[in-house]
């Protein structure tokens, strides 16, 4: 269910709320609302800031209660904004998120949240916030056993002047954020619900509810990959006995011409066994979860269909289920590519970049400008960045800096990795005219290394997710789970392409 959100002039004490959650700068003592709340409630205020050790840096929050006092909130949270002449956009997104997921988190079904001034488009930040922070995950819960008070209803408090354009505004936000929770609902669905057949439909209902703002989705079936050749998608996806899909979901601006076009290309495995090279039992479960980059690409989709940039933007998910029996790939097999190289399998559990070789191509083939490539791909990135910071890898300098821009923008975390040419030769094969796996030893590099080799001269970012994509605890925006990771960059992204062009330079080798 869709939080209620709604934007309001009304004086902050007065509003009958289960929570309010005030923001406090960092070192402010006893002035505006502070001094107000003081008044009203009495020596527990600074009782509270002093054993909570508050003092307005951002992230902290303190809870205090409200009862015996003269004012309507059942609670008000105090949140620390830090130094608010450096409070950005991402950073008031992830205090409101904090707020909404306390609410939560103490069966609060209202929430107010006070905007704090010189914040730009603060109230959209909120609403932002409030949604990727509340968010919960309960399809699969008997009644009995939902959360009998979610957070249900959010009021932004402004002192902006409240018109049609501000309720757009925080309406654009929320649809926002909405859609990058699309991305955490597919992570989370049990690989039982959702198998290729079964994202793919959900990709062409999602498109076809779109259709007007510019959404429309192909899919290839297993008979229609073999026909064409997508033999490294076929090799994954033999094993089970729920076919391998291409899904295509394509975004054109109505009266768009002369278009940048921009693909974002995702693995869909929506279980990973490890096929033959099977994996170990413990941690299996969160296999569920190798399809995190496919889910970002549907979410990211739906997203645009709300902004509405000018650019045709390709998405595009090859998606597949690795499992073993008797018609599985091999360690030893041979296969032709989509491309047309031929690629040696080496390990059967390093599937996701045979999937995404075949729909790289693919991409190249819509004529595209530039191709991202979003991943769970490898645990290596995860050791190297460990489990909140994705890794990334660009055949240009300047794509390099603006993917970071755009992340530093979107409050997510990412760092650039280098196509270290020197590990080339461990891709080589002596049977075919590449293995897929080299040694252990610069996995991810040598992942990456691979996937380059399927999109001819394109300006090229490929992303590995695979820490970042689902939580085991929350954190920032993100609620345990499936997070959604770098949607919104990449929305950021897009912005930047859009207005400045993908301008390719020279190669960024070992930089």
């Amino acid at each position: 269910m869709s939080l209620k959100i709604t934007v309001s002039g009304a004086s902050p004490l007065s509003l009958n709320v289960d929570a309010l959650a005030v923001g406090i700068p960092e070192g402010a003592r006893k002035v505006g609302l502070l001094k107000d709340l003081s008044k009203a409630l009495g020596s527990s205020v600074t009782k509270a800031m002093k054993r909570a050790e508050f003092s307005g840096k951002i992230g902290q929050l303190v809870e205090i209660g409200t009862a015996g006092g003269s004012i309507k909130p059942g609670a008000v949270y105090l949140v620390g904004l830090g130094d608010v002449e450096s409070l950005d956009h991402a950073g008031l997104r992830r205090i409101a998120a904090k707020a909404a997921r306390r609410a939560n988190g103490t069966s609060c079904g209202s929430i107010g949240f006070v905007a704090p001034e010189g914040v730009a488009d603060a109230e959209r930040a909120i609403a932002e916030g409030v949604v990727l922070g509340g968010y919960r995950f309960e399809e699969f819960k008997t009644e009995d056993h939902r959360k009998k008070f979610p957070l249900e209803k959010v009021t932004i408090l402004t002192g902006s002047k409240i018109n049609a354009d501000l309720r757009a505004v925080v309406a654009g936000g929320q649809a926002i954020a909405e859609a990058v929770t699309r991305a955490r609902d597919l992570i989370n669905t049990p690989p039982n619900e959702l198998y290729p057949e079964a994202l793919a439909d959900y990709a062409k209902k999602m498109c076809a509810e779109r259709k007007d703002a510019g959404l429309t989705c192909t899919v290839l079936n297993h008979k229609q990959i073999l026909s064409k050749g997508m033999n490294l998608i076929d090799a994954v996806g033999r094993g089970s006995r729920r076919g391998p899909v291409l899904i295509h979901m394509k975004y054109r601006p109505k009266g768009g011409k002369n278009l940048p076009k921009l693909a974002f290309v995702g693995k869909g495995i929506t279980f990973d066994t490890g096929g033959i090279c099977l994996k170990p039992p413990a941690g299996m479960d969160e296999m569920k979860g190798d399809m995190g980059g496919a889910a970002n690409v549907v979410a990211l989709m739906a997203a645009i269909a709300e902004v509405q940039p000018q650019a045709e933007i390709h998405g595009i998910v090859g998606s597949a289920e690795n499992m073993p029996d008797g018609q599985a790939y091999r360690p030893g097999d041979v296969f032709k590519s989509y491309e047309g190289k031929t690629v040696e399998i080496i390990n059967t559990d390093a599937e996701g970049r045979l999937v995404l070789a075949d729909a790289l191509h693919y991409a190249v083939e819509q004529e595209v400008e530039f191709i991202l490539c979003n991943a769970t791909l490898t645990g290596a990135a995860v050791v190297a960045l460990g489990p909140t910071v994705s890794a990334y890898y660009t055949t240009s300098d300047q794509l390099a800096v603006r993917m970071k821009a755009a992340a530093k923008k979107a409050g997510e975390h990412t760092w650039h990795m280098p196509f270290v040419e020197a590990l080339k030769d461990k891709l080589e094969s002596d049977w075919a005219d590449l293995k897929h796996v080299g040694d252990r030893w610069g996995g991810s590099i040598t992942a990456a290394l691979f996937l380059r080799e399927f999109v001819s001269d394109k300006p090229f970012i490929h992303v590995d997710v695979a820490g970042p994509s689902m939580a085991d605890k929350a954190y920032d925006i993100y609620t345990k789970g499936g997070t959604g990771h770098l949607v919104l960059t990449y929305l950021e992204l897009i912005d930047d392409l859009v207005a400045n062009g993908v301008h390719p330079v020279e190669d960024a080798g070992e930089t």
